[in-house]
C-alpha cells in the first residue's frame, strides 16, 4: 500500500483517527460510505451490465446495511469494520478499499494464530511460549460455533471471496486477531484436536503489537518474495522470476522487467531451444497485461499472440468524466517512459480516445474495437519455427489480475500451469483508485468489464501438476520441476 500522512478535516483542523471525538465517527463513516457508493455508482460498468442485472440491487443493499452499521462507530476500527464490510459484499477482488498505512489499529490475541493447511483445516500455525496449545492443533469449533461457519462469519464476511482456496489461505491467519470490529465478537473458549484428543481453551486476550502482527501473521500462510531475475540453470533451463506486472513505468517492475524482456529478444533463438522455460510468478499480484503480452510475442510469435488475444474476450468500458481522467493521466505517464511498449503506448491512446468520444456522444458504455492498432504490425515478432521448450508457468495463491490473463494467454498458447491454485478475479477489470472524503482510505473502482472470458467470473486458475511443498524453497521447486514431463 502507499503510505503517506493522512488525516482528515474537521472544524478547519486537521487530525488524527486517535484525535476524532467517538461522536463523529458515525457521520465520519457515513460520508466514506455514501462516496463509495456514488463511486461505483459513476464510475464501475456494473450498473450498466446487462449481464449482471442484480449488481445494483446487491449494491444498494450493501449500502444500506453500511449505513446502518455506521450509526454505531465510535473508533477507526469500527469505521474499517464497515467499509471492508461494505467493500466485501461485491466478492470481487478488483472492487476494493485501499487503506492508508498511517493509522494504526488498537491489535490484540490470544496468544496464537491459526492458518489453513493443504487441505482445508484451520491449524495452529504460530503461538507465543506461554500458550499451552501445539503448533499443528487443529481448531474444532470455538463458543460452540463450528471452525469453518466461523471463519467465513468473523472473516470472509469483511474480506470477501471466502469460497477461494487462495483467499482462505492468505487470510485464514485473521481469525484470532482482535482489530476493533465492533461487528464481529471475539471468541471466548475454543475446542482443539491435539493428536487425536480434544482439549478445550479458555481464551486469555492481550495486545499485540504492529510489529509483532507483521511476524505472526505472515508465519500463518508462508509466501514467496522472490526478486526480479533470469537465470540459466545448469541443465539448461531457462528461469524467469517475475514477482509482479506493475504498470508504473517508474517502478520495481519496469526496472525488472523491460531488461529481461529485451535480453530475451535479443536471445531469443538460444531461450526457444532451451529444454525448458520456467515463467516464475510466485508473489505476482497483477499490474499490465501488456508485460505477458510481450513475454508471449517473444516465445510463441506476435501472430500467436495476437490471435489469442483477439480470441478471448471483447470489452466494455464505463465511460464516465473520472474514468477518462485517469486514462488521459495514464497516457502521460507511458508517454514520457522509454521502457513502455509501443502497443502499451498505442492501447492506452486508443482507451482514452474511445472514451473521449463516448462521452461526447454521451454513450454510457464503449465497445473497446477489438482488432490491433497499425503500430503493432511494425514491432511484430515474426514467427519461425514450433517453440522446442516444455514452457512451465509457475504460480501461487497470490496470482491475482493481470498475472492470471499471463496464466490464462500462456496456457492458451501451450504452457502447463504448476505450482499452487491462484486466486480469482471477476470479469470487472483495469482499476482506478480515488481518495475518499475522509483522507484514510480510496476507493478501488474497475473501469471495463470482459466479455465472453473463457475462465470465468472468480474461478481460480487450477495447476496442472500441484507444488504440495514450501514454495519459498525454490531450490527444491528447480529439483521438482525438473521432474514433470
Amino acid at each position: 500500500m502507499r503510505k503517506r500522512a493522512v488525516g482528515l478535516v474537521l472544524a478547519g483542523v486537521a487530525l488524527s483517527a486517535a484525535d476524532v471525538p467517538p461522536a463523529d465517527w458515525a457521520a465520519l463513516t457515513r460520508q466514506d460510505v455514501q462516496a463509495f457508493h456514488d463511486h461505483v455508482a459513476a464510475n464501475h460498468p456494473g450498473p450498466l451490465n446487462r449481464l449482471d442485472p442484480g449488481f445494483t440491487k446487491r449494491n444498494e443493499a450493501s449500502f444500506a446495511l453500511a449505513r446502518r452499521r455506521a450509526g454505531q462507530v465510535r473508533s477507526y476500527g469500527g469505521y474499517i469494520g464497515v467499509m471492508r464490510g461494505y467493500v466485501a459484499s461485491f466478492n470481487d477482488g478488483h472492487l476494493a478499499l485501499d487503506v492508508h498505512d498511517a493509522q494504526p489499529l488498537p491489535l490484540a490475541w490470544p496468544g496464537f494464530l491459526t492458518g489453513f493447511d493443504e487441505a482445508g483445516r484451520q491449524v495452529v500455525r504460530t503461538r507465543a511460549d506461554d500458550v499451552d496449545l501445539p503448533l499443528g492443533a487443529q481448531l474444532a469449533s470455538c463458543d460452540g460455533v463450528a471452525a469453518e461457519p466461523l471463519a467465513a462469519r468473523n472473516v470472509g464476511a469483511f474480506r470477501g471471496r471466502w469460497q477461494l482456496l487462495s483467499q482462505r489461505a492468505t487470510n485464514g491467519g485473521r481469525l484470532f486477531i482482535d482489530a476493533g470490529n465492533p461487528f464481529i465478537t471475539r471468541p471466548t473458549r475454543c475446542r482443539f484436536s491435539v493428536k487425536g484428543k480434544t482439549r478445550d481453551v479458555a481464551l486469555a486476550w492481550r495486545p499485540l503489537s504492529d510489529a509483532a502482527f507483521q511476524d505472526r501473521f505472515a508465519a500463518t500462510a508462508p509466501r514467496a518474495r522472490p526478486d526480479f531475475a533470469s537465470r540459466t540453470l545448469a541443465d539448461g533451463t531457462r528461469w524467469y522470476t517475475m514477482p509482479s506486472f506493475d504498470g508504473d513505468p517508474a517502478g520495481d517492475a519496469a526496472r525488472g522487467l523491460a531488461p529481461m524482456i529485451a535480453a530475451m529478444k535479443r536471445d531469443r533463438a538460444a531461450v526457444r531451444a532451451a529444454p525448458r522455460i520456467v515463467l516464475d510468478l510466485r508473489g505476482n499480484g497483477g499490474g499490465s497485461s501488456d508485460w505477458s503480452q510481450q513475454i508471449a510475442a517473444v516465445l510463441w510469435g506476435q501472430a500467436a499472440t495476437d490471435a489469442q488475444e483477439a480470441e478471448a474476450t471483447a470489452v466494455d468500458w464505463r465511460a464516465s468524466p473520472g474514468n477518462l481522467a485517469a486514462m488521459q493521466k495514464y497516457r502521460a505517464d507511458l508517454t514520457s517512459s522509454a521502457d513502455v511498449s509501443p502497443e502499451a503506448k498505442a492501447w492506452v491512446e486508443r482507451i482514452a480516445t474511445g472514451l473521449a468520444g463516448a462521452i461526447a456522444r454521451r454513450q454510457p458504455l464503449w465497445r473497446e474495437p477489438d482488432t490491433a492498432p497499425p503500430a503493432r504490425a511494425s514491432t511484430a515478432i515474426a514467427p519461425d519455427t514450433p517453440l522446442a521448450a516444455k514452457v512451465y508457468v509457475l504460480t501461487d495463491w497470490a496470482c491475482a489480475s493481470a498475472c492470471l490473463d499471463a496464466v490464462d494467454l500462456w496456457t492458451a498458447l501451450g504452457a502447463v500451469q504448476v505450482g499452487q491454485e491462484t486466486s480469482a478475479d471477476s470479469l470487472y477489470m483495469d482499476v482506478r483508485s480515488i481518495p475518499l472524503p475522509s483522507g484514510f482510505a480510496d476507493a478501488v473502482v474497475p473501469m471495463k468489464v470482459y466479455r465472453g472470458r473463457k475462465r470465468g467470473s472468480n474461478v481460480p486458475a487450477t495447476p496442472r501438476h500441484a507444488y504440495r511443498g514450501d514454495m519459498r524453497d525454490t531450490a527444491a521447486l528447480e529439483r521438482w520441476i525438473a521432474t514433470l514431463s
